[in-house]
């Protein structure tokens, strides 16, 4: 018997919670997907595969063992689960990008917008390199302030934004735009 498409599993699996963490927001509640140890090998290793088959991405592999990227950056706080998995499978480091306030030493902060306030997000000073190829990884790609403030930290250390990867992409808010010209993988766009 064939597995559903991952779309399809997601969708199942993750749960919509109307009102939080203000009204009028929906949020995508993906922690069900997380603590299914199938749903989530097939999330993980799909975040990894868009991107190693992506030709845009191939074009900056060194060598048929290069995923095109060095270090997988996780967004607070989803992200970090994603992110780590997926330099697992990778074969590379992982990088946190934190709320304001909780890494130890020098950092770069970038201030932005959500659909529901505004936040602070940094990065150790010392945990991208110049010219360091690095892929993104969040949760859910919303109104696009959070990677976009994130992509932003990257650069301003001299890496190298290789593409952004996303479980969820809700269109309708129009992060995908905001991000051009970075390459976007979504799993699920609903």
């Amino acid at each position: 018997m064939s597995e559903p498409p991952l779309d399809e599993l997601v969708a199942a699996v993750a749960v919509d919670i109307p009102d939080f963490p203000e009204p009028g927001v929906v949020f995508r509640d993906l922690t069900p997907v997380f603590a299914d140890a199938g749903v989530f090998r097939r999330v993980v290793e799909a975040l990894a595969g868009s991107v190693l088959e992506d030709p845009r991405v191939g074009a900056l592999r060194t060598g048929p063992d290069d995923p095109g990227f060095d270090v997988v950056v996780g967004v607070e706080a989803r992200g970090f689960l994603l992110a780590a998995a997926v330099a697992l499978v990778a074969g590379t480091g992982v990088v946190p990008v934190r709320k304001a306030g909780k890494l130890p030493r020098a950092t770069v902060a970038a201030e932005y917008a959500l659909e529901y306030g505004t936040a602070v997000l940094e990065l150790h000073t010392d945990s991208v390199r110049p010219g360091q190829r690095v892929l993104l990884v969040d949760d859910v790609l919303a109104t696009g302030g959070t990677l976009e403030a994130a992509a932003g930290l990257v650069e301003r250390l001299g890496g190298v934004v290789s593409a952004l990867s996303v479980v969820v992409e809700l269109p309708a808010l129009g992060g995908r735009e905001r991000l051009r010209p970075h390459t976007v993988h979504a799993l699920w766009t609903t």
